[in-house]
This record gives C-alpha cells, sequence and structure tokens, in this order.
C-alpha cells in the first residue's frame, strides 16, 4: 500500500459521532454524493444511479440489465424461454442491499422524492425476481421483506405529501399503504408476520401523527386570527377577518368597529423615569 493511501487525515477531520455521522458533500464534477461516518471508516454513496457509483455490464444497474434482457425476449418472441439463474437472482439480492442501504440514510434525511423512488425501484426487483426467478427459493427468497418494503415506500410518499402541507392526500396514501400491506398473500414465514405487523402499526402511528398536525379550517384559522387583532386592538384588521367569516357563513358584512376616542378629561400615562 502507499504511503498516502492512509486515511488517518481524513478521518480525524470527521470524528465519529453517532449522532452526526451523515452530510451530504459535493463531488469534484459538482455531483451531490453522501457520505457516512462509522466508527471505523468513511462510506460514500452516490445519491443517483447504483448507490457503488458502478454501472454492471454498461447498465445503470443490474435490475436495468436484467430487464433489458426480458424485453429482448419478449420481442423475439421468446418470453417463455426467459428466466434467472441462481448468479442472476444472487446479483440482484446483492444490488437490492445497496439500494436498502441507501434509502434508509435517505429517510433519515428526510429526502423523500429519493427515498420513493429507491423504495420503487426495490418493489420492482422483488417484483421482477418473483415472475421469472427459475427457482422456487429465489422467488420466495425476498417475500418476507414485502411489508416493510411498502411501508417505507408508503410512509415517504405521505411525508413528502405533508411537506407540501397535502394533508388529504398524506392520510389517504397512509391508509391506502396499510391497506395494501394487509391484503398481502399469507406466507409461511415469521419474518413476514412480524414484519406485516410491525410495519401496519407503524403507518397507524403516523396517521395519528398526521391526524394531530392537521391546520386548522378557514374558519377556526380567521376566528383565531380575529381574536389575536381585538386583543391587540386592531379594529380595522378585525373588520376584515369578521366580514370574511360573515361571507363563509352567507352573511352581510357588519360595520366598521371603531377604536374609541379618549375621555377628554383622561389624561395620558405617566411616563417612567
Amino acid at each position: 500500500m502507499k504511503p498516502d493511501a492512509d486515511l488517518r487525515e481524513l478521518l480525524d477531520a470527521w470524528p465519529y459521532d453517532s449522532d452526526d455521522d451523515l452530510r451530504v458533500a459535493t463531488g469534484r464534477d459538482g455531483r451531490p454524493i453522501l457520505q457516512l461516518r462509522t466508527p471505523l471508516g468513511l462510506e460514500q454513496i452516490e445519491l443517483d444511479g447504483r448507490p457503488d457509483g458502478t454501472r454492471p455490464h454498461g447498465e445503470e444497474s443490474e435490475l436495468v440489465f436484467q430487464e433489458h434482457r426480458w424485453e429482448a425476449a419478449r420481442a423475439a418472441g421468446h418470453e417463455t424461454d426467459f428466466e434467472l439463474s441462481p448468479d442472476d437472482c444472487a446479483a440482484l439480492f446483492a444490488e437490492g442491499v445497496l439500494y436498502y442501504q441507501r434509502y434508509l440514510r435517505l429517510f433519515q434525511l428526510k429526502d423523500w422524492p429519493r427515498t420513493v423512488r429507491d423504495t420503487e425501484r426495490n418493489l420492482r426487483g422483488f417484483d421482477f425476481v418473483q415472475r421469472h426467478a427459475a427457482r422456487d427459493d429465489d422467488r420466495q427468497h425476498l417475500e418476507k421483506w414485502r411489508p416493510y418494503l411498502i411501508r417505507m415506500h408508503g410512509a415517504a410518499a405521505a411525508l413528502q405529501a405533508l411537506d407540501e402541507e397535502a394533508h388529504d392526500r398524506a392520510l389517504g396514501l397512509v391508509q391506502t399503504t396499510i391497506e395494501r400491506i394487509e391484503a398481502l398473500p399469507e406466507l409461511d414465514e415469521p419474518v413476514f408476520d412480524f414484519e406485516r405487523a410491525r410495519s401496519v402499526e407503524a403507518l397507524k402511528e403516523l396517521r395519528r401523527q398526521i391526524q394531530r398536525a392537521w391546520p386548522f379550517s378557514e374558519k377556526e384559522r380567521l376566528e383565531k386570527q380575529l381574536g389575536q387583532a381585538i386583543e391587540q386592538q386592531e379594529f380595522e384588521h378585525a373588520a376584515g377577518l369578521r366580514d370574511q367569516l360573515r361571507a363563509l357563513r352567507g352573511e352581510p358584512p357588519g360595520p366598521l368597529p371603531t377604536v374609541p376616542d379618549p375621555s377628554p378629561n383622561q389624561e395620558p400615562p405617566a411616563s417612567s423615569s
């Protein structure tokens, strides 16, 4: 190993801290990259494309390569002959772990769009193996994790909607995800049962959190602002808010409230010395 291969200087510049072990940096070509500080070193993850930055068979990923194989077989009329060998499946399983490790960190960073993208990609991989693996063991290998993956996909999509203040859409996405997990075919696998129960409960908790964060209705918002305006004696502003409330109720606008003039005999308060 060359003397300049020692990473000590890099590690000392970013001491390990479990509360500060993740950052988005900029590569030399300007691309964003994800860096993880572990107790023993550094990991770097590409934010786009395959997480390790490689291109299997010159394609974006092993999954894309296999999908292109399938498309070529179908175009040639040989779709019934297409299958994934045990080695093909092993490569797809290993690649799926890379995307899993990335979307966990993306979720931690609250990068919802990329989390949705990567979980959708792994779900596509699950389905592809399920349809085309030559061995039944390979077809069933990933299914025990499907409830968890569906949960992460649905939660990220709902939280993205929540960031966009689309509370109705967020709740709908959570409910749809719960129903999707509950509708999964039974699997004689303890991990599957555990992940399904845990995922449904986690999504129900997310639903409760979204409901607690539900914004005021227009009427509630105006009533709150009206009370604050009156308390602060902003009577002209209060009159406008009251007219908006009356319009919501279908009532005609009321008279403009006025600030009472001080009594002629009332002296201004003494200034503090």
